[in-house]
């Protein structure tokens, strides 16, 4: 494994660094719009408008880097979300804070294409597994660092904001300084919704489904936060505890997938999510209750994404799996600027604890559809189903294609010597 890292151990410490800056950000825009006075469907249209942004920025970035190459692009577009984060505190109206959303939720896109086209041409057939493997960690414990971060200054200031912008700023330069070849960028179109419904209906439901779920957790959970009195040393521990349940329960949940009918371990795991939101909805302000509902609901939301990208992957050829990686991203997307609005109008008309009924319900939905599904056609043996590889959600196509061509391998490697394990 270190012979692994040591060929591109200066792209994961610069995602790091960003994922520090980057989460920070996410973090203090509930704290800082709660201290505005920013209503809950303000900053639910402030938190879509990331998402928005990093959609586009997907479908724009590869053609920007095929044009001016990816060092341009890569620093112009650091360039762009530094400005961006320290504009937050200079211009505190929601539509401004929803036009600066936009932008850094386009460099972080643009970003990831760029960074993992270069962690893609860095491994090789046999490296690529561990190498995303350690890219998912990087980002993960990237953004539980930020919440230690941000106790270390007061959100009514302008400090945290920038030092958030110092993090990603300084972040590129063990990218640019020591990744010298430029990867040719090639993801592919997007398969229609259509098209993605016909070969999946579960995957493209489902994943829609936890766009919004994962949108609510990460955009609205530092307003819950901050509606119900939290202080700010609390809310950062309780989003990170969104996702420091789900850097624990990837791999337990990924080695059941490889054992086990997929459609069985979406409805368990969307149960857990569902119970998870009950738990804290009824226990109403306790702590150690909160705490522990979002361990729950963020540790089975990010292995969900896996999952439902690997299910689809099984009902499908090879050549297939390019352009249905590309329409789940997209389509995952779609819910994730749809999740944070209802949460918003939600809490806004019922308070604030309409956070957790408005996330249950997404997950309720989730477990439903998939019960629904597993009435309407079986499925492949789990021997013969392509394998799990931990994929976040924050990652862009050229990650999740790549986990695709690494899945495919390693079913068609297990494949050619089962025979031989038999004699």
């Amino acid at each position: 494994m270190i012979h692994v890292l040591s060929g591109v151990w200066a792209l994961l410490v610069g995602i790091v660094l960003i994922m520090l800056g980057n989460g920070m950000h996410f973090t203090l825009i509930g704290l800082r719009g709660g201290i505005e006075g920013f209503s809950s469907v303000e900053l639910a249209v402030v938190t879509s408008g990331y998402f928005a942004g990093f959609l586009s920025g997907a479908r724009i970035t590869p053609r920007m880097i095929r044009r001016v190459g990816h060092v341009r692009v890569f620093a112009a577009l650091g360039s762009f979300m530094s400005a961006g984060l320290i504009a937050f505190p200079l211009l505190t109206e929601p539509w401004a804070w929803t036009l600066l959303r936009l932008l850094v939720g386009f460099c972080m896109s643009g970003i990831y294409v760029a960074a993992e086209s270069w962690l893609n041409a860095a491994a090789t057939n046999e490296t690529r597994g561990k190498v995303l493997s350690a890219y998912m960690i990087a980002q993960t414990l990237g953004i539980i660092g930020a919440q230690g971060l941000l106790t270390l200054g007061d959100a009514g200031t302008s400090v945290l904001f920038i030092g958030a912008s110092i993090l990603v700023s300084i972040s590129f330069a063990p990218i640019l300084l020591s990744v010298t070849p430029a990867p040719v960028v090639d993801v592919a179109r997007p398969m229609s919704l259509r098209g993605l419904f016909r070969a999946s209906p579960l995957g493209t439901v489902g994943i829609f489904l936890l766009g919004a779920v994962y949108a609510t957790q990460s955009g609205m959970g530092a307003v819950f936060g901050t509606q119900i009195g939290m202080s700010a040393a609390r809310i950062a521990l309780f989003v990170a505890m969104l996702f420091a349940g789900a850097l624990l329960l990837q791999y337990p949940i990924g080695w059941l997938s490889d054992r086990m009918d997929r459609r069985r371990l979406i409805f368990g795991a969307a149960l857990l999510g569902a119970s998870s939101c009950a738990l804290a909805w009824i226990a109403g302000g306790g702590l150690w209750a909160l705490m522990a509902a979002a361990f729950l609901a963020g540790g089975v939301t990010t292995p969900l994404y896996a999952l439902f990208l690997a299910y689809t992957n099984d009902s499908l050829p090879v050549e297939d799996m390019p352009a249905a990686s590309g329409g789940l991203v997209f389509t995952f997307g779609l819910g994730a600027i749809a999740g944070p609005m209802v949460a918003g109008w939600a809490m806004q008309r019922f308070g604030p604890f309409a956070f957790w009924p408005a996330m249950g319900s997404l997950f309720a939905a989730i477990a439903v559809y998939a019960l629904y599904r597993m009435t309407q056609s079986t499925t492949l043996p789990a021997d013969q189903t392509e394998s799990y590889l931990g994929v976040l959600p924050t990652t862009s196509s050229v990650a999740v294609e790549a986990a695709g061509v690494w899945a495919a391998e390693q079913a068609e490697a297990g494949s050619d010597t089962q025979p031989a394990d038999a004699t």
